[in-house]
């Protein structure tokens, strides 16, 4: 198969990947977004926190977005990309069907996963009646009775976080949570229920949320529950170029650490944005670090080009180009001497001549 090659191959068509191959064509960078199609945010009804574009559905989101691409001569295809190596000039992404792209640069968008405790009738609530943030559904569950699920350190934060948006919230610690003596007085003073116990299932009738059931204890009715994942970034292609994916500080899960400036990770020529180094990003965030990295990479493309674009005109540095450049611009004055037939020497120099 021919092999396409591109100034810049993104890997993840979501708002990360999206709005840097915006970034990069109005740059007038050949830029080529490859997508697989599976976004973390599919099953939720609407993007919220995203400037204008509140309650937009993640599909409709993404749609517009890759016809922004296409509209400054950006490609998008879909695809796996099954494994990518650097080439002489840059890197080589093989897709799961046997295509390949080459790229001078390559960007890594692929977002994260969230790994769910296995407890009955959870997944088919996820992005439903189970919810994560509140900053992108705290609104919509606003007043509600909210149930928040121990998954570990995090989630007495969680529960703490969510009662800005309800007066009626239970934290079921689920035999993984042990709060401390302070998230203990926390919660006791911001009047939220405490339940012990595992949890066996999540409960819902016609497909909407009911509540939950204890292993050994009762059903409990909700309205709506939160659930803090094990976020994992979608790091495989970045790993078979030597990039291993850190424990967040937090515990939240795991993911690719870029530079203080962001972007570009721990290999020359490849960079990171979106969830798959901040676990943490909303989809407006995520856009805004694939904005910024996108420029970045136009920035490190010039300087190359200005580097080849010196060479060419000089010739690369050796010895004799830079006793050449040396005898146009100082003529004799590399000896020591001044120019010109009417200039008096002093100096040493002039005294050994005389």
């Amino acid at each position: 198969m021919e092999t396409r090659r591109y100034d810049v191959v993104i890997v993840g068509g979501g708002a990360a990947g999206l709005s840097a191959a915006t970034t990069l064509g109005r740059a007038l960078r050949s830029v080529l977004v490859i997508d697989s199609g599976t976004p973390r945010n599919a099953p939720a009804a609407g993007v919220h926190g995203y400037l204008s574009r509140d309650g937009m559905s993640p599909r409709e989101l993404l749609s517009v977005g890759r016809q922004e691409v296409l509209s400054y001569g950006g490609t998008v295809i879909d695809g796996e990309a099954a494994s990518a190596q650097r080439t002489p000039d840059g890197f080589e992404v093989t897709l799961g069907d046997g295509r390949r792209f080459c790229g001078r640069r390559l960007l890594i968008t692929t977002g994260l996963t969230d790994g769910l405790p296995p407890i009955s009738g959870l997944p088919e609530q996820w992005g439903k009646g189970v919810v994560h943030c509140p900053y992108c559904h705290g609104w919509e569950i606003r007043g509600q009775r909210i149930g928040v699920l121990g998954t570990g350190p995090l989630s007495t934060h969680q529960a703490l976080l969510f009662r800005q948006w309800s007066g009626d919230i239970t934290l079921f610690l689920n035999d993984t949570v042990e709060p401390t003596d302070e998230e203990w007085a926390k919660l006791a003073a911001r009047s939220i229920t405490v339940v012990d116990g595992a949890v066996a299932s999540v409960d819902a009738v016609d497909g909407v949320l009911t509540g939950l059931t204890l292993r050994q204890g009762p059903a409990f009715h909700l309205q709506a529950l939160a659930v803090g994942t094990r976020m994992e970034a979608r790091s495989t292609l970045l790993e078979s170029l030597g990039l291993n994916s850190q424990v967040h500080p937090l515990g939240a899960g795991r993911f690719i650490e870029t530079d203080a400036m962001g972007g570009a990770t721990a290999v020359r020529g490849v960079y990171a944005a979106g969830n798959v180094t901040n676990l943490m990003a909303q989809v407006i965030t995520a856009a805004a670090e694939g904005v910024m990295t996108g420029a970045r990479i136009n920035a490190d493309l010039i300087e190359e080009e200005t580097r080849w674009a010196v060479e060419g005109h000089f010739g690369p540095f050796s010895a004799a180009s830079e006793a050449a450049v040396s005898r146009i611009v100082l003529g004799h004055r590399r000896h020591g001497f001044e120019d010109g037939p009417n200039v008096t020497h002093t100096g040493p120099a002039a005294t050994a001549e005389r």
